[in-house]
Parts: structure tokens; C-alpha cells; sequence
């Protein structure tokens, strides 16, 4: 009777924090200044309706709930991916556009350019 009772109690526990985590993340999507934070409060929406569905998996003693979560894990994944690759096709990066400058160009005089806009010097024979 009193291991029931401790598995209550942290089941009740575990879904007030991951009801306060949703709460958060769903913040962080609303407000995410860039594209990128957007995309990491959806995978964070992921991992949060992950922990939902692990902790609905103790409480009903149902297995078959496990297997759910393992596959919206690896849909997260994906789409996390997803999302990253067209962030990086598109370069929707804010500090980019309103400074007129490629994420290739430095936006300050006298800064270095980075990898994408050296180029290799030839030696004179």
C-alpha cells in the first residue's frame, strides 16, 4: 500500500512539472525571437509530450503506450532535422537581413571573414 501511494504521488508530481514545462515551451514558440528558437520549443514540445506519454504509460500500466513514444520520438527527430536543414537553406537569420550583409560577409569593418569567404591565395611560380 505504500509503494502505491509514493507512485501516485510522483505520477501527480511528474505531470504538474510537465504541465508547467508545456506551459513554458508553448511561451518560447510564441515569443522565440528567431526561427531557431521556434524550431527548438517544437522539438522541446516533442520531448515534453514524450514525458506525458511515459508517465500515462505507469499510470495505466498499458506497455503499449512505450512503443508510442519511442516513434514520436523518432518523428521529432526528423522533423527536427527537417526544420533545421531549411533554416540553413533559407538563412532567414534576423541579424542578417537588417544589416543587408550575408551570413559570409562580416557586418563589421575590419572583421575577418569566416571559412565561407576566404579564398585560397595562388604561390607565383
Amino acid at each position: 500500500m505504500m509503494a502505491a501511494t509514493i507512485l501516485s504521488a510522483a505520477v501527480g508530481l511528474a505531470l504538474l512539472l510537465l504541465s508547467v514545462a508545456l506551459l513554458l515551451t508553448v511561451l518560447r514558440i510564441v515569443r522565440g525571437p528567431t526561427l531557431a528558437d521556434r524550431v527548438l520549443g517544437l522539438d522541446m514540445l516533442v520531448a515534453v509530450a514524450i514525458g506525458f506519454i511515459a508517465v500515462i504509460a505507469i499510470r495505466t500500466g498499458f506497455d503499449l503506450y512505450i512503443d508510442i513514444a519511442i516513434a514520436l520520438g523518432l518523428v521529432g527527430f526528423l522533423a527536427t532535422v527537417a526544420f533545421s536543414r531549411f533554416i540553413l537553406v533559407r538563412g532567414l537569420a534576423p541579424e542578417h537581413r537588417q544589416t543587408g550583409a550575408s551570413p559570409a560577409e562580416p557586418s563589421a569593418k575590419g572583421a575577418r571573414p569566416g571559412p565561407a569567404g576566404r579564398r585560397k591565395r595562388r604561390r607565383a611560380r
